[in-house]
């Protein structure tokens, strides 16, 4: 999906961001569009518009939604967060084993874990696999107990580790991974997967970069980061297999035929993704998101992934001219917006303190390591900014 110039330029325009805000990994400022949609949106409700007008955003945001993701419309529903939906998606599986990495973000970690603590599932750490990226042997060859956070979900990593546990009836990962950057390869996993779920965290790529998001069964996705669409938005978008399967244990009044018959009697389900509404959600949230999705579709997401990709090219290069580390991977088409910078264990704070002084804002991981989010609104003068702290030559 592309688009002119004149529309790239107006997407640009739009965002406000300081020069130095590398942290959409964390948080992406919302546009000047998004923030108007949301100040006329609560002026109308202040001067008593009716919410039946109010709530035709919902409509709005989940047409877009259909249109970004490939979904059909009955398949996708809003939700307030990332964590929100995941819960829904785990109370929901069918009972068994899900396979998930511990190096997972942790709502896509606490959602399974909550959902074993109520006897719904089992939880199966995945096996680590590989040596982790640029061979630097974080972990051995073959299955080991533990994953090492810099290993990267891979195909061939989860279908070892199907071979070890054939019960699984789904396999949950981040289309792009929080601590590295990594992209996983959608359509690999869902070759191996077979009939099993594949439950897609969308957070971290979803907006920014192309990919075959129908290869997940389910795919949550929290707006407030690469969207850039504020707190409390985001969707889920179910498959027909998911459709078929997950039960709607958490869901609510407003997920059910005849929502305005106040007899006392549980209803039918909705027969589409809509049966995972809890309740009326905020149009406030609904138009933001709307309106984002639509800012991205007039500009394309392969404009930018393409100035992301550019920005984060000349990034990595720069780095590692000057001998700095970097744990991201080198390949453009595993990666999306986020550069780590490994330090010296025990460095990364002091690191991170002076990049704060400077003006440049970034998340701090751990000890040995800070993440980077490039958008495609960042300049060559935040890189320039970066480089100047940390020095052209480690």
């Amino acid at each position: 999906m592309t688009a002119g110039p004149a529309a790239g330029d107006e997407y640009l325009a739009s965002f406000s961001e300081p020069v130095g805000y590398l942290n959409f990994g964390s948080y992406g400022p919302p546009s000047r569009p998004v923030v108007e949609t949301i100040t006329r949106l609560a002026t109308q409700a202040g001067e008593g518009v009716p919410s039946s007008g109010l709530h035709a955003e919902d409509e709005r945001a989940l047409a877009a939604v259909a249109r970004l993701t490939g979904f059909d419309r009955s398949a996708v529903a809003l939700t307030s967060s990332t964590s929100l939906g995941l819960l829904q998606i785990a109370f929901g599986v069918p009972q068994g084993r899900v396979l998930v990495s511990t190096a997972e973000f942790p709502s896509n970690l606490y959602a399974w874990w909550r959902a074993e603590e109520a006897g719904r599932l089992t939880v199966q750490p995945l096996p680590a696999q590989g040596s982790g990226f640029g061979g630097s042997g974080l972990a051995g060859p073959g299955l080991a107990s533990e994953a090492h956070p810099l290993d990267p979900v891979t195909p061939d990593r989860v279908a070892a580790a199907l071979e070890l546990f054939p019960d699984t009836v789904a396999v949950a990962v981040s289309a792009v991974d929080f601590r590295t950057g990594y992209r996983a390869d959608l359509v690999g996993l869902r070759a191996v997967v077979g009939d099993r779920l594949l439950i897609v965290d969308g957070i971290q790529g979803f907006g920014v970069i192309e990919a075959d998001w129908t290869a997940a069964d389910a795919l949550v996705v929290g707006g407030q980061k690469w969207l850039r669409a504020g707190w409390g938005t985001g969707f889920v978008a179910l498959s027909s297999r998911a459709l078929a399967r997950l039960r709607p244990v958490v869901s609510g009044w407003t997920g059910v035929e005849g929502v305005t018959r106040y007899d006392g009697v549980p209803h039918e389900l909705l027969p589409g993704a809509q049966r995972l509404s809890i309740t009326n959600g905020s149009p406030f949230a609904s138009g933001a998101l709307a309106t984002a999705l639509e800012q991205v579709e007039s500009v394309g997401i392969s404009t930018i992934e393409g100035l992301i990709e550019n920005t984060v090219s000349t990034f990595v290069n720069r780095l590692e001219v000057g001998g700095h580390r970097v744990l991201s991977p080198r390949s453009a088409h595993e990666r999306a917006g986020i550069v780590v910078l490994g330090r010296p264990a025990g460095d990364a704070a002091a690191v991170h303190a002076r990049l704060d002084s400077a003006g440049i804002t970034a998340t701090l991981h751990g000890d040995d390591r800070i993440r980077f989010s490039v958008h495609a609104t960042t300049t060559p003068a935040a890189i320039d900014a970066v480089m100047t702290v940390l020095g052209e030559t480690a």
